[in-house]
C-alpha cells in the first residue's frame, strides 16, 4: 500500500448525516482548513489512506462499519500523531466518552457544540501534530519519537510481543510502526533495521546490561 501523503490543513469529516457533514465543512473552511467528507467507515479508511489528514471527526454511530472499528484501523495505521475526535449526538453519557477515550481517540464532542468550541479544538491538535511532523523531519532518518522508541526496544532484543507490552500498545500498532521504520531505513527486515541502527548510533549503548545485549545477539542471529 502506498503511503498516503500528509497535508496539515486538511480535516476528515465521517458522518453518515449530508447536512451535519457542510455544516462542520463549512466552519473549518472558515477557519482555514480543508475537508472531505465521507458517509461510513469504509470510505473514511480510503480518503485516509489517499490523503493523510491532519484531524480526523469522526461520528460514533456509521452505517456498517462503526467509529469505533474506524478509530482502531486509524490508529494501527497512523499512530498516535493522527488527531482523532469523536461527535454524537446519541452516544452521549460519561461511559461512553470514556470508551471512546479508551479506544485511543483524542477527544469526545456532543452534538450540538458550538462552533467556536469546535475550530479551537481543531486548531489546538493540528498545531500539536504539525509540532511532531517537524520535529520527525529533523529525527535521524525522519522517525517519529514512537518510532525510534520500538527501535530501541527491536535492538535491545525485544520481540513485538514484548515491545507492544512495554509500550502498552497493540501488536498491530507495532507492526505498522515496524513497517514504516524498515520504510524510511529502507531495509527489508527488523535484522536489517537493527543493523543500521547501531551502525548509525542511534542510540547510546555505554549503559546497556549484559542480559540486554545477550537478547539483541540472540534476536539478530
Amino acid at each position: 500500500m502506498a503511503a498516503a501523503t500528509h497535508d496539515g490543513r486538511f480535516v476528515l469529516v465521517v458522518d453518515d448525516d449530508d447536512t451535519f457533514r457542510s455544516l462542520v465543512s463549512e466552519i473549518l473552511h472558515r477557519g482555514g482548513y480543508r475537508t472531505r467528507g465521507a458517509a461510513t467507515g469504509e470510505e473514511a479508511l480510503r480518503v485516509a489512506r489517499k490523503k493523510r489528514p491532519s484531524f480526523v471527526l469522526l461520528d460514533v454511530n456509521l452505517p456498517g462499519m462503526s467509529g469505533y472499528d474506524v478509530c482502531r484501523e486509524l490508529r494501527a495505521e497512523f499512530g498516535e500523531q493522527l488527531p482523532i475526535v469523536f461527535v454524537s449526538g446519541e452516544r452521549t453519557e460519561r461511559f461512553d466518552r470514556v470508551a471512546g477515550l479508551r479506544l485511543g481517540a483524542d477527544d469526545y464532542i456532543v452534538k450540538p457544540f458550538d462552533p467556536s468550541e469546535l475550530l479551537a479544538r481543531v486548531d489546538r491538535f493540528v498545531g500539536r501534530a504539525q509540532a511532531i511532523f517537524s520535529e520527525a523531519a529533523t529525527s535521524p532518518f525522519r522517525l517519529t519519537k514512537r518510532e525510534l522508541e520500538v527501535l530501541d526496544y527491536l535492538v535491545r532484543g525485544f520481540t513485538p510481543k514484548e515491545t507492544a507490552r512495554e509500550l502498552t500498545i497493540s501488536r498491530k500498532t507495532v507492526a505498522t510502526h515496524i513497517q514504516n521504520i524498515l520504510t524510511k531505513l529502507d531495509v527489508h527486515s527488523q535484522a536489517q533495521a537493527v543493523a543500521v541502527a547501531l551502525q548509525s548510533s542511534l542510540f547510546d549503548f555505554s549503559k546497556r546490561d549484559s542480559e540486554s545485549g545477550e537478547r539483541n545477539r540472540a534476536h539478530i542471529r
